[in-house]
Formats: C-alpha cells, sequence, structure tokens
C-alpha cells in the first residue's frame, strides 16, 4: 500500500535537547503504525554550527522522506535563504515533483505550492492566533494541519512538535499532490515557524 494514499497522518518530531537536524516520524494515528520516516542527514559541519545561532532560518536543508525500509520517496532541498524561502520537491529519482515559495507580508505565514512549471496548484496558510494551516486553492481546502498537544514537560523544555495532517479524500491516491502537502508540512517548522 502506498504509504501517501492514507487521508490522516500523525507527524511527530523527534525529541532532542541540543539537535541541529530535523528528524520526524510519521505514523497511521487510527492503528499507530509507523508509515514515514522524515531525515535531514546530509548537513555540512558549518550549517550544524548555524542552527544553534540566529542564523537557523537562513540555512539551507535536505530532508529525506521514506519508508521504514529505507526506500526515499521524496526530497525536500533548500537552499540558503536571505529573505523568502525558495524550496524544490523531488521524487526519489531526483524529477521535480514542484516548488514552495514563501509570501512576504503574510500574517500567520504562507506560501505557495507551486507546479514544476511554477503554476499554483494551492496555498498553505497558517493563522495568526494559532498552529493551524491549511492547503487550499480558490476557496476549495484539501487539507489542514494542527498543531497535537504533547503534554507539558515536552512543550516546556524541548521544541519538538506533534501535527495531525488531514487530506481530504478527494484528492487522488497517486496525485503529486499528496506528496507535496507531505513535504509542506516538514517545512512548515523551518521555514515559517523559526
Amino acid at each position: 500500500m502506498n504509504p501517501l494514499s492514507h487521508n490522516t497522518y500523525l507527524v511527530k518530531e523527534h525529541v532532542g535537547m541540543f539537535k541541529s537536524a530535523n528528524n520526524f516520524d510519521i505514523f497511521d494515528p487510527s492503528a499507530g503504525t509507523l508509515l514515514l520516516e522524515c531525515r535531514e542527514e546530509k548537513l555540512g559541519a558549518f550549517t550544524k554550527m548555524l542552527r544553534f545561532t540566529d542564523y537557523k532560518r537562513y540555512t539551507p536543508f535536505h530532508i529525506e522522506i521514506r519508508e521504514p525500509n529505507g526506500a526515499t520517496l521524496i526530497h525536500i532541498k533548500r537552499g540558503v535563504s536571505l529573505f523568502l524561502s525558495s524550496v524544490d520537491v523531488q521524487d526519489s529519482e531526483g524529477n521535480l515533483l514542484g516548488r514552495f515559495k514563501q509570501k512576504f507580508f503574510s500574517i500567520g505565514g504562507k506560501f505557495d505550492v507551486l507546479s514544476p512549471n511554477d503554476e499554483p496548484l494551492c496555498s498553505l496558510k497558517g493563522k495568526w492566533t494559532g498552529w493551524n494551516f491549511s492547503f487550499g486553492y480558490q476557496g476549495v481546502e484539501f487539507a489542514n494541519v494542527s498543531k497535537k498537544w504533547s503534554g507539558i514537560g515536552k512543550e516546556l523544555f524541548t521544541s519538538a512538535d506533534n501535527y495531525i495532517l488531514s487530506i481530504d479524500p478527494s484528492i487522488e491516491e497517486d496525485s503529486p499532490l499528496r506528496a507535496l502537502i507531505m513535504a509542506a508540512v516538514m517545512c512548515i517548522d523551518m521555514v515559517l515557524k523559526e
């Protein structure tokens, strides 16, 4: 079964006191089974050092979303970002699936999800009052992300977060939009919330 064919996911960020890399596990919340792993393993020494400074938000990243058996499905890449982020999303073969372009003046955070030809597919928009995001286009919502409370100890003493991603069942199981939505969830923390 395609791990990107589910409609609901629990995304858990790894807990760590002094971590430079962002790593997540993605579960089927109803069964509790691990569906995907997201790992940021290709960090240079200079980037690792900058991750512990105020320059963290400008550092490049390369995240791989893969199955638990190690087969990579998606690559998420961004170079150095001085002002607005532009993130490329590629399949396992290195083919461009699409990209994200951060919007300037957006309350709560926003970036456009674009096709390989830079045609808009949807936008990710956050609410300034909390940690809720929605994916939509022309008034139609495709998916939403909300932060899941993880307990007072974890919330106060770590930067690790848990999210629930819900994708509308009308999005076909083999649609590239599913892969782009999953990739965008990994970028919320790194692009909008850092």
